[in-house]
């Protein structure tokens, strides 16, 4: 880990050497592949000049990656889920990642390595997103700029929508793709909106850490939007002003356990690990502060599966089916 902190605070002088290395070990074919036809994408970094047909893809964060296979973009490297871990193929695209020799890139909570992802040889990197990924690439981004043409999904993109449309159509020139997706899932959400019973009141989104710790999903992102589709209430807990998302570009913040008593007083709970943290709402019952709240009280405390914070298209249709499922009209 330390060594990786000193590379990214000495990435601007070992970089540049890095790339007059390979520049003058470029073959001719290497030349012919930098005069390729670009199309101009517009970021919140200015406009970014990347290939209309990348053949090597370095993807910097793993929730992300369902859109780029489901445009069939060849992903060479793929950061894990979280930092400091090894990473494990999400079940809805490791038949591609398999299928296209994805490889696991490591990265820490100090950053990523750009040592590693030179050696990769990408032609594109795709970047951003929420939360923690999207902070580090902001930090990165003139070092990873200066190894590849560097995509930045915006944070202010916080649904799966908006990142997929982004993708689909800015970046990788496949409009049809994001058509698709929408009325597939349009058409979903209506049949799931009159299949089910939505519960009296108001509702709140907990994401729980591997080491317990409790953060809210704000009301109007991500996760609690798609229940919001459903007829669901979120809660308008960060609408109140009183509280900070995590990190700059994140979609939640973290309460104390104490603070979990005195604001999640809603009709029913949402619970899910971050990250896939093994949390499960028997266990979390097993605290009075939680034992205590209304939804846990009057079970209406519900687990759901793991993919579905920050879920892809993918992952989100599996979420409607769960709903569906949970809550059946009899």
């Amino acid at each position: 880990m330390r060594r990786r902190t000193s590379r990214l605070l000495a990435a601007p002088l070992a970089l540049a050497t890095l790339l007059a290395a390979t520049a003058c070990a470029a073959p001719a074919d290497d030349d012919a592949a930098a005069g390729a036809e670009t199309r101009t994408v517009t970021t919140d970094q200015g406009d970014v000049e990347v290939p209309v047909e990348p053949l090597r893809v370095v993807l910097l964060n793993f929730a992300l990656a369902g859109y780029l296979y489901d445009l069939d973009v060849p992903v060479t490297t793929v950061t894990p889920e979280a930092a400091d871990t090894d990473g494990t193929f999400s079940e809805f695209w490791a038949d591609d990642a398999e299928a296209q020799g994805t490889e696991f890139m490591t990265w820490t909570s100090d950053g990523f390595d750009l040592q590693a992802i030179l050696d990769a040889d990408p032609d594109l990197i795709v970047a951003g997103g929420i939360g923690f990924p999207l902070f580090q690439a902001v930090e990165a981004y003139d070092q990873l700029s200066d190894i590849a043409p560097t995509v930045v999904v915006s944070g202010e993109r916080t649904t799966w929508q908006e990142q997929l449309e982004f993708l689909a159509v800015d970046v990788f020139d496949q409009p049809d793709v994001y058509e698709e997706a929408l009325a597939t899932y349009d058409e979903r959400v209506a049949e799931v909106a009159g299949a089910i019973d939505v519960p009296d009141g108001e509702s709140a989104f907990l994401s729980i850490t591997s080491d317990g710790a409790p953060y809210v999903l704000i009301e109007d992102q991500g996760l609690p939007t798609v229940f919001s589709a459903l007829g669901f209430t979120p809660a308008p807990l960060f609408a109140t002003g009183d509280f900070e998302p995590y990190t700059a570009g994140g979609d939640s913040f973290e309460l104390s356990t104490e603070q979990v008593g005195q604001y999640v007083d809603q009709e029913s709970v949402f619970v899910v690990g971050f990250n896939g943290a093994p949390v499960d709402v028997e266990t979390l019952a097993e605290n009075p502060v939680y034992a205590a709240l209304p939804a846990f009280a009057d079970d209406q405390a519900y687990q759901l599966p793991y993919y579905v914070y920050r879920g892809d298209f993918d992952e989100t249709l599996a979420l409607l089916d769960f709903v569906e499922d949970t809550f059946a009209t009899p």
